[in-house]
């Protein structure tokens, strides 16, 4: 038995974001509790060449998150129809988007197709979205996130020049002898192509079994996450396999696996590698490790829904058209 995914829907392409629109800010998971962060979000934007528009309850908390559900899904709708707004990025990630996935109308972002970024968290709103309306979404740097050089290049390629564009690591040695930063690693060889779908994998994991999780057979799986145990990792790895998701793709792409360590008090535990090469290694497919994105200092701007081919050998991943028109 295998989870239950929407049927795919026609891809719909977000018109490309040009120097002088205005980018709508929103927080759909956790708060920010400084005034800090916004005005970084504020000013990486302005120095990109956008305007920055905040949504009504940017700034509100409910717990630990952003303000109710029903208040960042407002927010949401008040974006995706204001029509000075070109485009949507979350300013931070963390916990709580899942809440807002019945309370959209999918029906209204349909209507007014715009960029949606973000990453983390993000991952359950973008791929909510694309798997309910078809719209290109966008695994891409939040607002606050560090917008060095590549990060920059990378975003303005997919989404501003609308580049079928091929993403490929920086290597970057440091003081150190070799390329100690950016480095891939081949789990199988071999190329494909498939439409590019994935996230942060315990967020991808928490859709399993609900409306909400795209179609991915024959996709090209993107997967990153932070601060979870190994045995966390197995686990959740695991639920994609017994969901019929792993079976079903064409491809696996492995970005930042953060922080994600043996557990206190753990004995015998499989490393990454041992996880990772037990899941990939003998699905038949192409997979790779090491894509920089996630939570990584330099991130590749990821479309969803977009046909993409891995050549795992020379880990790299590259459009086969472009995700905005």
């Amino acid at each position: 038995m295998t989870a239950p995914s929407n049927p795919r829907l026609p891809l719909l392409l977000p018109r490309r974001l040009q120097p002088g629109d205005t980018i709508g800010l929103f927080n759909p998971s956790g708060a920010i509790h400084e005034r800090a962060p916004y005005a970084q979000a504020h000013a990486a934007l302005q120095a990109l060449g956008f305007r920055t528009l905040e949504a009504p309850n940017l700034r509100a908390r409910w717990g630990h998150m952003a303000g109710t559900p029903q208040q960042r899904a407002d927010d949401l709708h008040a974006l995706f129809a204001d029509p000075q707004v070109a485009g949507l990025l979350a300013v931070t990630g963390g916990s709580g988007a899942n809440r807002v996935l019945p309370l959209l109308d999918y029906g209204l972002i349909a209507r007014h197709p715009k960029v949606l970024g973000g990453f983390s968290d993000l991952s359950a709103l973008t791929n909510a979205v694309h798997a309910r309306t078809g719209l290109v979404s966008f695994h891409s740097p939040l607002a606050r996130s560090e917008w060095n050089a590549f990060t920059v290049a990378q975003f303005k390629a997919v989404v501003m020049d609308g580049r079928a564009h091929a993403f490929c690591n920086e290597l970057s040695a440091g003081e150190a002898l070799g390329a100690a930063e950016g480095r891939t690693t081949t789990i199988r060889g071999g190329r494909a192509q498939g439409p590019l779908l994935g996230g942060n994998l315990a967020v991808l994991t928490s859709l399993v079994g609900t409306p909400y999780l795209p179609d991915f057979e024959g996709a090209i799986l993107f997967l990153e996450d932070v601060n979870e145990y190994i045995y966390r990792v197995d686990r959740m790895l695991s639920t994609l396999m017994l969901a019929g998701v792993l079976a079903r793709v064409a491809g696996v792409v492995l970005g930042g696996f953060t922080n994600c360590t043996v557990s206190e008090g753990s004995f015998g535990t499989l490393t990454l590698d041992e996880v990772f090469d037990d899941y990939f290694g003998g699905l038949g497919v192409p997979v790779y490790r090491g894509a920089q994105f996630g939570h990584v200092k330099r991130k590749f701007t990821l479309p969803l829904g977009v046909p993409a081919e891995i050549d795992a050998d020379a880990g790299t991943l590259r459009l086969l058209q472009p995700a905005v028109s």
